[in-house]
């Protein structure tokens, strides 16, 4: 009999694109696969093309400043636990994965109350609010990085890294070329801010775009509705809201990536020894978890950062063309950065959860 898991995570891509690294995995082991997302997040529309049922569930979120809706996401919260609770006993899942989000609260709280065992991910160096929420109904917490553990129960946590797609370990870099009509003939420089876009990279970039262009090839994933009409004919610069797939390949033929500093876009740039500078969100604007995880590689040297209140055209440039010059540095220092085969590893989680649930023998990882 086939066994069955929810996946579960949401409001970012970090949230969501490792649960499709492992969905790929299990589909090949003939899981029966479902997802639980909110009902408007970008996880449906990530979700839908892999042909895994979706559930839409109500979701609210804990903020820590004051704000009408403080009054209002309690009780969609509730709901949303109510929902969940009636998914795990309709579907009877034999295990939860929970890439975290607030989405994943309500999930994960009634799949204890199923006595449903919980694997969670937690990928930025310090747990966030939701996940911290989350631990203490989860039979095991996997990170991507060491440091993450001092922050976690001991008896509960393994180093795993992140789950990362087939097709991003698998880039050919002569595809993304052919495929964005680029010659080759000048280096390539990626810039992404994530899948929710970031406003001020666009700015800056544009900005420097006449400069950029007289030395490299650019591809600039701007975020949905940024797309600048403008500039579509300029040569060397593609722009594009989101890259859904192929984005192994464009990974594959960047020379240099300026990223935001999300610890899953960090974690990718490690694995594929990609050069990088990073531009963290700051406290203004997050909890401050991309700050950590910008310094803790800066200080590892394989990240080099520029800071938002730093960023303007003469920054970016003289980041770039030094950090340019020094990618073959840089690229060696990656090289000591220490790769999990994390699928298998997370594979081999779920499958034990999955026979402890159903009073098998435990598999040893």
């Amino acid at each position: 009999m086939s066994k069955r898991i929810l996946f579960t995570g949401g409001g970012t891509a970090g949230h969501v694109t490792p649960n499709i690294a492992l969905i790929e995995a299990l589909k090949a082991k003939q899981w029966t696969i479902d997802y639980v997302g909110s009902q408007t997040g970008i996880e449906r529309q990530l979700i839908e093309p892999l042909a895994v049922p979706f559930h839409g569930i109500k979701t609210g979120k804990l903020r820590r400043y004051f704000s009408w809706q403080n009054f209002i996401d309690p009780g969609l919260i509730a709901w949303g636990f109510l929902q969940s609770l009636l998914l795990c006993l309709r579907l009877r899942p034999n295990v939860v994965f929970s890439k975290g989000g607030f989405v994943a609260v309500p999930l994960v709280v009634a799949a204890w109350v199923c006595r449903i065992p919980v694997i969670s991910h937690e990928s930025d160096m310090t747990p966030g609010l939701a996940n911290r929420l989350c631990f203490p109904f989860s039979r095991w917490i996997c990170v991507n990085f060491p440091q993450t553990a001092t922050h976690l129960p001991t008896n509960k946590v393994l180093v795993t890294g992140s789950p990362v797609r087939t097709q991003l370990l698998n880039g050919d870099s002569t595809r993304a070329r052919a495929e964005y009509g680029l010659a080759g003939i000048k280096p390539l420089l990626l810039v992404f801010g994530g899948s929710l876009g970031a406003n001020v990279i666009n700015r800056v970039v544009r900005q420097s775009l006449n400069a950029l262009l007289d030395q490299f090839d650019l591809i600039h994933v701007v975020g949905a509705g940024n797309l600048d009409e403008s500039l579509t004919a300029r040569a060397g610069y593609i722009q594009r809201e989101y890259i859904h797939g192929g984005f192994g390949d464009v990974l594959a033929a960047a020379d240099l990536v300026l990223s935001r500093a999300g610890a899953n876009s960090i974690y990718e740039l490690l694995i594929t020894r990609t050069p990088h500078i990073l531009v963290p969100l700051s406290a203004a604007a997050s909890r401050g978890d991309q700050l950590i995880n910008a310094r803790t590689f800066q200080q590892a040297g394989m990240s080099e950062v520029l800071y938002e209140d730093q960023l303007s055209e003469p920054a970016l440039l003289e980041c770039i063309h030094r950090i340019y010059a020094q990618r073959k540095t840089i690229e060696a220092r990656l090289s000591d950065f220490k790769i999990h085969d994390s699928v298998a590893m997370i594979s081999a989680l779920i499958h034990q959860a999955a026979e402890e649930k159903t009073g098998g023998v435990e598999t040893k990882l």
